[in-house]
């Protein structure tokens, strides 16, 4: 029989872990705290069905996943859709006042692959301060589709958006990445 014991030796061993594949996706500490929560109730209370052909953290993240599934669908019927009109324009990045190329704003060199950028330090700090200053909604959909690599019409369910409104709102999160990491990582990271 399972006791709290067997709780606390999880959140140990793999609470950190479960925090962090949690602040990724849903972006706000107080939820990511919860779901943890959540995920380690729900592995308690099915911990007689684990037939150990995974490690523990594995398990523990299948959980987590279905308990961030769930929050969106709750969050889908709680809170109503935002406009992304007052945070991003994308003339701002394309075109000057005279409808001219915006050069200012054309994509750097960075001069690496993607799996050596990954490598270098300070790389997932700054892709997650990136990440915050972004709607909610839309870094969600991104960390979704680009780094669980869920399907477009799984991310739709989840958050409730047409697939139309999840192609803009990944095509933004791009281009406020890109920027984003080309002007607070990329440069000052360059040797």
């Amino acid at each position: 029989m399972l006791d709290a014991s067997h709780a606390e030796s999880w959140l140990n061993q793999h609470g950190d872990a479960l925090f962090r594949y949690a602040i990724l996706r849903v972006r706000d500490s107080a939820v990511a705290e919860d779901l943890v929560q959540e995920t380690l109730l729900a592995a308690l209370k099915a911990f007689d069905n684990f037939q150990g052909r995974g490690s523990e953290r594995t398990c523990l993240i299948g959980i987590m996943k279905h308990k961030i599934a769930d929050y969106f669908r709750r969050m889908r019927r709680e809170v109503p859709v935002q406009s992304t009109s007052d945070w991003f324009t994308e003339a701002e990045f394309f075109e000057t006042s005279d409808g001219e190329w915006n050069s200012e704003h054309a994509p750097a060199d960075w001069q690496t692959s993607p799996a050596q950028a990954v490598e270098r330090s300070g790389f997932w700090k700054a892709f997650n301060e990136c990440l915050a200053h972004m709607p909610a909604r839309t870094a969600s959909a991104f960390t979704l589709r680009e780094v669980d690599g869920l399907q477009s019409e799984a991310i739709c369910e989840l958050l409730g958006i047409s697939v139309n409104n999840l192609w803009v709102m990944l095509h933004r999160a791009r281009m406020h990445l890109r920027d984003c990491l080309e002007t607070n990582w990329l440069k000052l990271s360059q040797p």
